[in-house]
């Protein structure tokens, strides 16, 4: 079936030759602030508004009748709602964004809140001597961590694949609730064998979330709205380690209580705050914005006017995100073609590199400070510091790629950042000696702005379609796992106590994490070059003919430019 251009070319109605589909130019208006999931949506001009409906490409009465076509063959669970003439005000869009914010983004923070509590609670158990309980040393620790991030990876792609055939809605409940038993049970652990098997079941089942979530959440928003709600997401992971390092404060001050140690208290509170999470989310996760109405919520959360205002604002951003339905498989076929497109792996490499650089330095934070002479205490009040800065910096990160139109130039800032710290650490003689000035200098550090949400939406817009997207997010998030996998071998209980071993190779990545930002910026302008010759070298009427009958689909299509 043949592909009309991107919902972010110009109208069809008036120029009967399609427009290009600028992926940079497509979500770079009214991105003005973060302070509000509805703050970017609000700053818009009634002007820049009514310019935003007249891109819509169903415009054209031949186009409309293509995607209506594709949409009922593909039984897309919302092409009742689609309406190629349907207008509305500048206010009934800010009224349906913020119910998106408040219904779907808040769900969404509180699932990653459950992630998190379960992922990141290891570290804080260390604090409380759960090595020494269980007869373990650094390397078993390593190992236990290798074993999480290798299931974790895994299960990436077959979780993406279960979720895009049960639902999403469906599986990542299903999900959070095995996870957290697995989380509790935890607090039964023994030794070795026990750590070993529960690091690997939790890798099993939390693997794939991350992409499961905004596979979800993609059925809501547009291309323009998802990095700013991701960036709240990973703000969400940074608000749940202080949360949950103020829990640990208290919880494991319980050590002794019915003969158990702290620790052992901490997994089981947290994991039934998580059990809590998964089984509320059944009933906060409908499957698209047509199917809000159920037994236990009768009136649903939009008016049929809302409705019709979610599904095609979505559509005309991307009408591909209705070329399959929300309960389809994706193909053997399919996924390998995504597989074997090599116009994104320029975005799996930059996952595999740019987060080792600080990823040992926070692996082994709350070991560190208790080698400095802090009690179990107050070393975890000691990380929250570093992730209040972390999370300012990420969002002032964020903002900044939005406002500049600007991803890779603005990502690597991140490596910038880290680069003189890594450097301190490998050659500073204070480092380990000056217990104050290493906690400074490691809280500097991991306050770095992370750009993980920019590389997810970076991914996400240059995958240019929904079956592409749904593996080439599974394949980005294996990317950054195999980078943790790697990291987990760099800090050595043979290097210990001041890692200039492992310093040192922290200090090249990060070197080479620079590079590969700079070499994807001129790969992905390269591209689009050679795309914008061949284009520009065609008629009027091969190019209308080519949207017409074109097979090609996502990133290959002549009518589309990468994000970078």
């Amino acid at each position: 079936m043949a592909s009309p251009p991107d919902s972010s070319s110009t109208s069809l109605g008036d120029k009967k030759t399609p427009a290009v589909v600028d992926a940079k130019d497509a979500d770079s208006k009214d991105i003005a602030a973060l302070t509000s999931p509805s703050a970017s949506e609000d700053s818009g001009s009634d002007e820049a508004f009514e310019d935003d409906l007249a891109k819509n490409p169903f415009l054209d009465p031949n186009v409309a009748a293509h995607w209506q076509q594709v949409y009922d063959e593909a039984q897309y669970e919302c092409r009742h709602a689609f309406d190629a003439t349907l207008v509305w005000t500048e206010e009934e869009e800010k009224r349906v964004i913020r119910k998106l914010d408040w219904r779907i983004c808040t769900w969404a923070c509180t699932m990653f809140f459950a992630l998190q509590v379960d992922r990141g609670n290891l570290q804080q158990a260390l604090a409380d001597n759960l090595l020494d309980d269980l007869g373990l040393n650094t390397n078993d620790y390593n190992y236990g961590t290798v074993v999480f991030l290798i299931c974790f990876l895994l299960a990436e792609l077959p979780s993406q694949l279960v979720s895009k055939k049960l639902g999403p809605d469906r599986w990542i409940p299903i999900q959070i609730v095995l996870w957290s038993v697995v989380a509790i049970s935890q607090c039964a652990m023994t030794g070795r064998s026990g750590f070993l098997a529960t690091r690997a079941l939790l890798g099993l089942l939390e693997g794939g979330f991350i992409p499961d979530i905004i596979l979800w959440l993609s059925y809501f928003y547009t291309s323009r709205e998802l990095p700013i709600r991701l960036s709240y997401f990973w703000t969400t992971l940074s608000l749940t380690t202080i949360v949950t390092s103020l829990l640990a404060f208290a919880l494991l001050h319980l050590r002794g209580v019915n003969g158990w140690a702290g620790w052992r208290w901490l997994f089981l509170v947290e994991g039934l705050i998580t059990l809590l999470v998964g089984l509320a989310s059944f009933f906060n996760m409908p499957a698209s914005a047509v199917q809000t109405k159920t037994w236990f919520r009768p009136k649903g959360w939009f008016s049929d006017r809302e409705v019709a205002i979610v599904v095609n604002r979505v559509l005309r951003d991307d009408p591909s995100k209705g070329d399959m339905h929300n309960r389809e498989a994706i193909t053997p076929r399919r996924l390998w073609e995504v597989l074997k497109e090599y116009d994104l792996w320029p975005m799996y490499a930059i996952g595999i590199v740019a987060f080792i650089p600080q990823g040992p330095v926070n692996a082994y934070l709350t070991l560190t400070l208790r080698s400095l002479g802090f009690d179990q205490f107050t070393t975890n009040l000691l990380t929250i510091p570093s992730t209040i800065l972390h999370i300012i910096t990420l969002l002032l990160l964020t903002r900044i790629s939005e406002w500049l139109n600007e991803r890779a130039y603005v990502a690597l800032s991140q490596n910038l950042w880290t680069l003189p710290c890594i450097i301190a650490l490998r050659f500073w003689p204070g480092v380990i000696k000056d217990a104050w000035g290493t906690y400074a200098l490691i809280t500097v550090l991991l306050s770095y702005p992370y750009c993980h949400a920019i590389n997810v939406a970076w991914v996400s817009k240059n995958a240019n379609n929904v079956g592409t997207r749904t593996v080439a997010s599974a394949l980005y998030n294996i990317s950054v796992q195999i980078g943790h996998v790697a990291y987990s071998f760099i800090y050595v209980e043979s290097d210990k106590p001041y890692y200039r071993d492992g310093n040192t190779k922290l200090l090249a990545i990060n070197i080479l994490s620079i590079l590969i930002f700079l070499l994807a910026k001129a790969y992905y302008v390269w591209r689009n070059q050679y795309k914008e010759a061949i284009w520009t070298g065609m008629t009027e009427a091969e190019r209308a003919d080519y949207v017409r009958t074109s097979g090609e689909k996502g990133c290959k299509r002549l009518d589309f430019r990468f994000a970078h």
